[in-house]
This record gives structure tokens, C-alpha cells and sequence, in this order.
């Protein structure tokens, strides 16, 4: 396995990714589409989940394909930013269509970042015409770190933010992922240097800096996230970890599943703890279909192996990429290292 040209979500061919944040609000949305629809599933792990249409992506559901995904912060006012998306594709007259209707379908998942010291004293719910501008701002290319969804992520000891990482796999497949990295958990080693996820990177992509050389790593855990929320309650749901992984290998929506399944592993294996009941975790799980697999049962394996080594990589990305703006309330990797 190597990692795509661009080492993004967009090396899987067709794939667009558009981010659109707002600085004094410490919080944005990011959405992932093509110019058709595509297939999709989601899985939830999480005890904190908050979602838009995720229903729809059930292996026994009728609706074959979506137009778009969405991560978004604001918690559940985030999930207005798919309403953004919807009024783009409509706009494009993208959708499904049942006779002269034409609806686009756009699932959703978001984070809580409602205590990360934005103003958040809106008269009028911003996230729909962020969703929108992500929308319109949708290319190959995007920014890592403090941009779109993950403007004001933060995760246990530094600030979080948005991931990608990818794989070219041996036989020509394209896997990639992309993340919204906002944790009860840690994202590094006590002391803030090493990555839960070094075994995983490649070509110093996050520092190079390899694992953390101390013994018993994660038996003391400490947050500062914890520390600075007001009380209990919100220490303990003000978090979340969404994801997107992709494939351009031709997967139905079951097949989709069994790939978000297993793509969590990467959560596990880049924050500790994971999958609390304060967390959110979701990954939705989509694939272009452009690269036939045949019948062979390791294929969707060796995708699914990949998928969550990209997401470990995605997670340690977004924070190595993090930067600090004016209110943050928590450091970023970066002002760890000197």
C-alpha cells in the first residue's frame, strides 16, 4: 500500500471535498460529493450519535444511491448544513426523482464544539449557508487541520481538526479517509509528542517522530477538555469523532457496511479511549464502484484493513495540522514541540 498523489479522500477518482468555516464561531461543515450518485452505508459506535438520513443507508433500505455526505460542527444545529447542501444539488437539479420531484439525498453526521470558545450567540442558525459554501466550494483539494468541520475540534490534551489520508493498494484499488477529529480521548501519548497512530504513518506525514518509547501507555488518563468544560455533564458530551471512507472499488450497500465496520478500528487505534458513551463515533462507509472486485472474499478485507489504517492516519493529520486562532482554549500539537 502507497499513498495517492495527494494523500486525500479525493485520490479516490470523482470525488469532491468542499469546507467552509466560520473563525469567530470557531466552527464550520465539510462535505464530500461526485457529479452521480453513489452508494453509502454508515455504522455508529459511539453512545452519543447525532445524524440527518442515516436511516436510508441500511443495507435493506430501497435508496441505492446518495448525492452527497456531510460532517458538520454545532451539534444538532449542524445538521442544518445538509439543508445547505440539498439547496446546492437543487440548484443543480441533482436528485433523486420521483416523477416530476427531484430530491437530493444527503446524510449527515456532526460534532459538538458548542463549548470551544466561539460566539455562539446567533440570531439565525448559520450552519445551512455553511453547509451551502462548503457545497460550492467543493474540488480536489482542501485544507487539513483548523478548516471546515474540524475548525474547532478539540480532542482530550490539543485542538483537533479535519483529517485525509489514502492508500493505492497492489492491486490498483483506491482507498481513502477523512475525519472530524473531536475526541473525549487523547489523540497523543502523555507529554503531547508521540501519536497513538505512529506504527501506522508513512513518510513522516505527521512528524516522523515513531511510537512513544514509555511503558504502561494508557493506564493514566488525563483530559484537558475535561478540565475546562463546566461540569460533568458536559465533559462528558462534548465530543465526537466522525468519519468518511471511500473506495473506488465497486461495493454494494451491505459490502459499504462490513467497510464502515471495520474502518472504526482506526478510531481505536489513534485515540484512547474510544467509542465512550460521550462520543459520537460514525463513519459512513461509500464507494464510486469504478474498480470491479470479482468474487474473491479477501478483496473487501484487505479494503477494509486499509480503510482503517487510513483513518488511524487521518486522525493523528488532523491534529498535527491543527493551528491556533484568537480564543482557543486548548494548545495545538504544534506549540507542544519547542
Amino acid at each position: 500500500m502507497k499513498p495517492g498523489p495527494k494523500n486525500l479522500i479525493t485520490d479516490v477518482e470523482g470525488l469532491l471535498v468542499g469546507s467552509a468555516q466560520e473563525d469567530a464561531l470557531k466552527s464550520g461543515a465539510t462535505v464530500v460529493t461526485m457529479d452521480r450518485p453513489f452508494v453509502a452505508s454508515v455504522h455508529v459506535m459511539g453512545g452519543a450519535p447525532g445524524t440527518r438520513e442515516t436511516d436510508l443507508l441500511a443495507p435493506d433500505k430501497s435508496v441505492a444511491g446518495v448525492d452527497a455526505l456531510v460532517l458538520s460542527g454545532g451539534s444538532a444545529y449542524g445538521l442544518d448544513a445538509c439543508s445547505g447542501v440539498v439547496d446546492g444539488l437543487r440548484a443543480a437539479g441533482r436528485g433523486f426523482q420521483i416523477g416530476s420531484a427531484v430530491i437530493p439525498l444527503v446524510p449527515g453526521a456532526i460534532i459538538f464544539d458548542l463549548l470551544n470558545g466561539g460566539d455562539k450567540g446567533w440570531r439565525e442558525n448559520p450552519y445551512r449557508c455553511l453547509g451551502r459554501e462548503a457545497f460550492d466550494k467543493a474540488s480536489e483539494t482542501f485544507d487539513l487541520g483548523s478548516a471546515g468541520v474540524g475548525t474547532g475540534a478539540l480532542s482530550a490534551m490539543l485542538k483537533g481538526g479535519l483529517g485525509s489520508a489514502s492508500f493505492v493498494l497492489e492491486s490498483g484499488i483506491t482507498v481513502g479517509a477523512m475525519v472530524a477529529a473531536n475526541p473525549v480521548g487523547s489523540v497523543t501519548t502523555p507529554g503531547d509528542r508521540h501519536f497513538w497512530a505512529a506504527p501506522f504513518e508513512v513518510d513522516g506525514e505527521f512528524g516522523g517522530l515513531g511510537t512513544d518509547p514509555a511503558s504502561g501507555l494508557g493506564r493514566t488518563l488525563d483530559s484537558r477538555k475535561a478540565r475546562l468544560a463546566s461540569g460533568e455533564n458536559a465533559s462528558q458530551r462534548a465530543n465526537t469523532t466522525i468519519a468518511i471512507v471511500a473506495t473506488d472499488a465497486d461495493l454494494d450497500k451491505a459490502q459499504c457496511n462490513r467497510l464502515a465496520v471495520a474502518a472504526h478500528d482506526g478510531i481505536a487505534r489513534a485515540t484512547v479511549p474510544a467509542h465512550t458513551p460521550g462520543d459520537g463515533d460514525l463513519v459512513f462507509a461509500m464507494s464510486t464502484g469504478a474498480q470491479p472486485i470479482g468474487d474473491d472474499p479477501r478483496a473487501l478485507a484487505e479494503i477494509g484493513h486499509a480503510a482503517a489504517l487510513c483513518l488511524s492516519r487521518a486522525i493523528a493529520r488532523a491534529v498535527y495540522h491543527a493551528r491556533p486562532a484568537s480564543g482557543d482554549l486548548l494548545p495545538c500539537w504544534s506549540d507542544m514541540q519547542g
